[in-house]
């Protein structure tokens, strides 16, 4: 990283809030996704994906070599190795399911069944790996199973469509397997991973969507949907995340699936259905339990460590 970074340079009062603001402000940045989505007027999903796995893609690429310049942007691409072209497939999977989602289902159910991917991940490093799961993380694992199946339901009764709710578990198995790389190979750098990920999303779609031309209208919409909503919201969560706990960075970022059906409900009008809003809060109560749990028990073992 090039010396004329401020970051660390900083106290570590101070880059404790930074990496709080920053969390924070990735956080609201991704919760207006589904809202952004809802004002894009293109009718092939694929083309969506394109435009703007084209943008975020080319926004991450500038910011890293912003960031660490063109050698050390090169070397990351170099070094991530099988891990971290697992993380980008994941990445650019659930991207991708994302956009076709909302064509189908409302913008609060892909976000709280998406919420639940941290406890998902556990259930999958278990499956997995072995991880031990103590009974804590297995009431909470269970509560969100229980609260994803409340919100799948309305699929079942005709309120939404299968596709749309499936998809939404897709994206949430995908984001549960990148962190679950992410845990076991800590040397994968995040940005290039999903850097590479958009951009095999875009590879796809290209040969996948119809016409690709959009109108002005909606080219723009589609610049903040990918360049700021997707690419500037991974810059900020990257840069903080590093500077906080991690428990602490989830408890924050349960402010995307919090705000992004708020917005999508003044915006547009898109009210979430009474299964939605149940189950939505049991995943959220047992998400939210979990991670401050985890966090308390953290900063209890900080304390009393030599």
């Amino acid at each position: 990283m090039p010396s004329a970074h401020p970051l660390h340079l900083r106290s570590p009062a101070a880059e404790f809030r930074l990496g709080v603001l920053l969390v924070a402000g990735s956080a609201i940045t991704w919760s207006f996704g589904g809202t952004i989505a809802r004002f894009i007027h293109v009718a092939d999903p694929w083309t969506v994906v394109f435009w703007r796995a084209l943008f975020a893609s080319s926004f991450l690429l500038l910011f890293m070599l912003w960031r660490d310049g063109p050698k050390a942007t090169a070397a990351m691409f170099r070094n991530m190795g099988l891990p971290g072209l697992g993380v980008a497939v994941c990445f650019g999977v659930a991207s991708s399911c994302f956009v076709v989602a909302l064509q189908y289902t409302t913008v609060a159910n892909i976000l709280l069944t998406q919420a639940a991917a941290p406890l998902f991940a556990g259930l999958l490093a278990w499956m997995v790996f072995g991880e031990r799961i103590n009974g804590a993380t297995w009431a909470a694992i269970a509560a969100v199973i229980g609260g994803v199946a409340i919100m799948v339901s309305s699929s079942v009764s005709g309120e939404v469509s299968p596709l749309g709710d499936g998809l939404a578990l897709v994206i949430t198995i995908m984001f549960s397997a990148a962190i679950v790389i992410t845990r076991h190979y800590p040397e994968v750098r995040m940005t290039p991973a999903v850097c590479l990920g958009t951009a095999m999303a875009c590879a796809a779609a290209f040969f996948l969507s119809g016409p690709l031309a959009v109108s002005l209208h909606d080219l723009c919409w589609l610049f903040l949907f990918g360049a700021v909503n997707l690419g500037a919201g991974l810059a900020m969560f990257v840069t903080g995340a590093r500077l906080i706990p991690a428990a602490l960075a989830a408890l924050v970022g349960t402010l995307e699936p919090v705000l992004g059906p708020v917005w999508v409900w003044i915006f547009h009008g898109e009210v979430p259905s009474a299964r939605t809003i149940l189950g939505g809060a049991i995943v959220f109560a047992a998400l939210f339990l979990h991670i401050l749990t985890d966090w308390r028990r953290q900063r209890k073992q900080k304390r009393t460590s030599p």
